[in-house]
């Protein structure tokens, strides 16, 4: 880094942190920490043990599921809390694949997913599992006509993402869940994006499988959730015990479980109030950001995210952009937080349609619900003079 940036806007970095990149993690809600504690400290028991305490941490896990199930509308035994999304997914695509290679060795996902499937998809292909991956139009949206003709009786599972993580674009998932279901082919939905976002009821939304992932909605890293409808068989991807119904062998994370389970209540009862508020800030960050020369807005202009505000930059690096605004107190990010070391585009905007000019130079700026009027203002003042010394620079 050039030794004048540096003395530039050093200063800056007294400036309290504005984190905008909430679609890669989430700070951990006071109140979800408040309901982890005693099982960190006194109610400390293994589920799997006979006596009192361990009794105690069946029972608070029990509670926990039931909580879960009610918000998704489906049955506790449905579901099963796993170490992350990546685990959700993996366990319901491997899982799903596995359990049915006797029918058939043909799975559909599309080519924006997140690389948790995309990367589990290309594993099965190692086994002999064939898969299509379906395009999509100039905002990321995938057609559910295209899901219909791709399906073969071959078909073993169809996994398409709620929302993209990195572009914000919300699929038309009960459409293609409706398709899904009138050809009996199982049905997963990587909601991990969604999940502290939008309203999610699996009996609506026509699936058979469902991913999330706590620390996305003011939960605990290191905790996920997946939805298996009943008269679904998945092969389990760990071995040992049999806990979670035997879906996911290891003593239970009950501290986890808990803060997961009370992280996902409060997103979804407060989406009412939080959600109206955090578009209007993102609309206002949209509104200010597409006044620099050469920018375009990345992803469905309506059907996306409330929180989402993704762009691109013709002839800058996304990566010099992130290292400028850091150096300012901001917190961004160039796409999803599993890819952000790499230098190449984002697969996603490729998919799209968008040329290697416009695509290196990709933003993402995810908005919480701690974010400020006056930190929007901030960053809608600092960014066009970070994307002009970039491309003055030539980085």
């Amino acid at each position: 880094m050039p030794e004048h940036v540096l003395q530039s806007e050093a200063p800056e970095r007294a400036q309290r942190l504005i984190y905008m990149d909430h679609a890669a993690t989430t700070a951990l809600d006071p109140r979800v920490l408040e309901s982890m504690m005693p099982h960190l400290t006194e109610q400390y028991g293994n589920a799997s043990s006979i006596y009192a305490l361990g009794r105690q941490a069946m029972q608070t896990i029990s509670h926990a599921r039931e909580e879960v199930a009610a918000l998704l509308n489906c049955q506790p035994a449905e579901i099963a809390f796993v170490g992350c999304g990546s685990e959700s997914d993996n366990l319901a695509i491997k899982g799903m694949a596995f359990a049915s290679q006797k029918k058939g060795n043909h799975l559909i996902t599309s080519s924006i997913e997140h690389h948790a499937v995309l990367h589990t998809c290309n594993y099965l292909e190692r086994f002999g599992f064939e898969t299509t991956y379906l395009p999509v139009d100039e905002n990321a949206l995938i057609d559910p006509d295209a899901v219909g003709r791709a399906i073969t009786d071959k078909t073993v599972l169809v996994s398409i993402m709620f929302a993209n993580n990195e572009v914000g674009t919300i699929e038309p998932i009960a459409e293609i869940g409706k398709i899904c279901r009138a050809r009996k082919v199982p049905f997963h939905v990587d909601a991990v994006q969604a999940g502290g976002a939008l309203p999610i009821d699996v009996a609506a939304l026509n699936v058979d499988l469902l991913s999330l992932s706590a620390h996305k909605f003011y939960g605990p890293k290191g905790m996920g959730i997946l939805y298996v409808k009943q008269g679904k068989r998945i092969l389990p991807q760990l071995q040992g015990g049999s806990q979670e119904r035997g879906r996911r062998a290891g003593t239970e994370n009950v501290a986890g479980i808990v803060g997961t389970a009370e992280a996902f209540r409060l997103a979804q009862e407060e989406l009412e109030t939080v959600t109206p508020r955090i578009r209007k800030l993102r609309d206002r960050l949209i509104e200010g950001i597409l006044t620099i020369p050469r920018s375009r807005l990345t992803g469905h202009p309506v059907q996306r995210l409330a929180n989402n505000a993704s762009f691109c930059f013709e002839g800058v690096e996304g990566e010099s952009i992130l290292i400028h605004l850091d150096m300012l107190g901001i917190a961004a990010s160039t796409g999803s937080a599993c890819t952000s070391g790499s230098i190449d585009p984002s697969h996603v905007l490729e998919a799209m349609g968008y040329p290697s000019e416009w695509s290196h130079g990709s933003l993402r700026l995810t908005l919480g619900k701690e974010n400020t009027e006056e930190e929007v203002e901030r960053v809608i003042a600092l960014l066009p003079g970070v994307v002009e010394k970039v491309r003055t620079l030539g980085l």
